[in-house]
């Protein structure tokens, strides 16, 4: 029999037996503590690069050329991103991740973060084990037609066949907008979005329906954009925005500051050209941005000034979307919801203090 002064640690080891017995079968990785699993950003910067999850091909979001040069706004998140983990925004291995695989490859850890024009619905926080963190645009569904079809809004669609890609919250909001307007439609639902693309150039539907930005950034691939018209109708909620792996907290707030960074120096007139000489600025905001007060890159695990490296690489929300799907692009998408909350707009960020 045991001695009373040797009860609890001797008890304590009998459960700890009983504990290597009973998750035995489960591997070894079961009886490794969790606080010993690398963080993303631990792996981040021992690999030397971001993964980061795009779209292989969508105009004004992320594109490469012939060269390997990626660019959009999709690819900006990214590079600023690395530039705030890494101190250098060309650190970013982009990695092409198919809509019906971009979440398995999250998840696996193939990627780093997804920032590939995903829309943020509840499921997909949830038991598709994605958190995501933020909004960096704000979309909605419409359609696309031909121009000599003499269609000019979506009630003129009653009956219409309709090319879809499977998959997509686009195939999930049809039946309601339909069934809401009284009217029928004959879905032609393909595997790919180039395939999709191809059935509606071909004259196998009458519209094809998907996220407005995807409609404009097919549209301005045509030969003749102007033969395409998109309906004015926008039939659903399409928040469109980057996703982290449940689980790292850390790496989920760190992604989610990045992204708020880059509103926040918008709305402080922070910009790519003048970062460096706003670092000297009296105003306590642009400061606490900056890093020349508080600890705000310090608190997240980053270098106290790691806003100076972001802005500097790709500027601010407002300069990344003209550049690549404003003005300033062949997209020519207006800012719309996009803008900022004092000029209109949905897009807010929690000020930095």
């Amino acid at each position: 029999m045991l001695s009373s002064s040797y009860g609890k640690p001797m008890g304590a080891a009998i459960k700890w037996l009983v504990k290597v017995m009973l998750l035995g079968s489960l591997g070894h990785s079961a009886l490794v503590p969790a606080a010993t699993a690398q963080t993303t950003i631990e792996s981040v910067r021992q690999r030397g690069h971001l993964n980061c999850g795009v779209n292989s091909g969508l105009a004004g979001f992320s594109q490469s050329d012939d060269k390997g040069n990626w660019r959009g706004l999709d690819v900006d998140y990214c590079k600023a991103i690395a530039a705030a983990v890494l101190g250098d925004h060309s650190k970013v291995d982009y990695v092409a991740s198919p809509r019906r695989e971009r979440f398995e490859s999250l998840q696996s850890g193939n990627v780093d973060v997804l920032v590939r024009n995903t829309t943020w619905t509840s499921a997909r926080d949830s038991s598709s084990g994605l958190s995501f963190v933020g909004v960096n645009y704000y979309d909605g569904q419409g359609f696309l037609v031909k121009a000599s079809r003499n269609v000019r809004s979506a009630r003129d669609l009653n009956g219409a066949t309709i090319c879809v890609s499977a998959g997509t919250t686009s195939e999930l909001n049809l039946p309601g907008y339909f069934s809401a307007l009284n009217m029928t439609y004959k879905p032609l639902t393909l595997e790919t979005h180039d395939e999709t693309v191809q059935a509606y150039l071909a004259d196998r539907c009458d519209t094809f329906t998907a996220d407005m930005s995807s409609l404009y950034g097919v549209r301005v691939l045509q030969a003749r954009p102007s033969d395409h018209i998109i309906l004015p109708e926008v039939i659903s909620k399409e928040p469109l925005g980057p996703s982290v792996r449940q689980g790292d907290a850390q790496w989920f707030t760190i992604v989610k500051w990045v992204h708020f960074t880059l509103i926040n120096a918008e709305e402080l007139g922070v910009t790519q050209s003048n970062v460096e000489q706003m670092a000297s600025s009296r105003d306590p905001a642009v400061r606490h941005l900056l890093g020349k007060e508080g600890q705000f890159g310090s608190g997240l695990g980053l270098a106290n000034d790691f806003a100076v490296r972001v802005i500097g690489a790709v500027g601010n929300y407002g300069e990344i979307f003209e550049r690549n799907v404003g003005s300033g692009s062949r997209l020519k998408i207006a800012r719309g919801l996009n803008n900022l909350w004092n000029k209109g707009g949905l897009q807010y960020a929690p000020p930095v203090r």
